[in-house]
């Protein structure tokens, strides 16, 4: 599943290519996404979009009379090509601007979605969502005080949406690992000060992915538009089994949360 960083790469690679340009036409190829796509989707047409923003995985596409909302869903993927380019199999949206290019929307398994919001309001699916990882609104004080007397594990603690947005299941074990922190220990448990750490590291290990992945950023012109995952050193996520880059020891998997969890018995506790 697309994870921030993914998204925040999607967001910068398309909007050099459609921001300040007029959408001349919507077309809807397939309707049935996670939820239908409302026919408001069309007030679109003859406005210019005016920015594009992300707000956790969802991309804001913003105009005079409102605004498009995307996301990726499990397997999704956003490409910038010419209008005339013929469809891929699972272009399901399509918004055609007047520099003739099209921005596509293609989700082999739709678990992706297009939902329309009207100006000066804040869709339902946004309204709950926690802090932005990557400003100064996630702090560690915040954080600290959300998590006294909370059992719940703290990778599931970080990866609560209502918590903080964006924090995905790569980057909760690579957090985790790097602050030392077991995955398992309860979010009430963790002090003051292991959470000025992990905040430190969590902002850090997202912005590195980000800044990383904009290498990429040149492939939303071409025919095959998607970036993919960029490559990257993980240091826990997927390597179960191995030994733990600092002390060697093989590495743990669980599961928490049905999600795969990636430790260091020794040097996370």
């Amino acid at each position: 599943m697309p994870e921030l960083p993914e998204v925040e790469v999607s967001r910068m690679g398309i909007t050099p290519h459609i921001q300040n340009q007029v959408v001349s036409e919507v077309k809807i190829h397939n309707a049935r996404m996670r939820w239908p796509v409302p026919s408001d989707v069309y007030k679109l047409e003859g406005l210019p979009i005016i920015d594009i923003e992300r707000r956790a995985k969802y991309l804001l596409l913003h105009s005079a009379l409102g605004s498009a909302i995307l996301h990726l869903g499990m397997s999704g993927n956003l490409r910038v090509v010419d209008k005339n380019e013929a469809l891929k199999k699972h272009d399901h949206i399509e918004f055609v601007f007047a520099n003739n290019k099209a921005l596509r929307l293609n989700d082999p398994r739709r678990f992706g979605c297009c939902l329309w919001q009207e100006p000066k309001t804040i869709h339902p699916l946004l309204t709950k969502l926690g802090p932005e990882p990557l400003t100064n609104d996630f702090f560690a004080t915040c954080v600290y005080e959300q998590s006294r007397n909370k059992k719940v594990a703290i990778k599931q603690f970080i990866m609560n949406n209502a918590v903080v947005v964006g924090v995905g299941n790569i980057y909760a074990n690579e957090s985790l690992f790097k602050a030392g922190i077991h995955p398992q220990k309860e979010a009430g448990k963790v002090s003051l000060k292991d959470y000025e750490a992990l905040i430190i590291i969590i902002k850090d290990t997202l912005a590195a992915a980000i800044t990383q992945g904009g290498t990429t950023l040149k492939d939303f012109a071409q025919s095959d538009g998607k970036p993919g995952y960029f490559a990257q050193q993980l240091l826990v996520y997927g390597r179960k089994g191995l030994p733990c880059v600092s002390c060697e020891t093989p590495l743990h998997e669980i599961r928490l949360g049905q999600r795969s969890t990636v430790f260091c018995p020794h040097c996370q506790k």
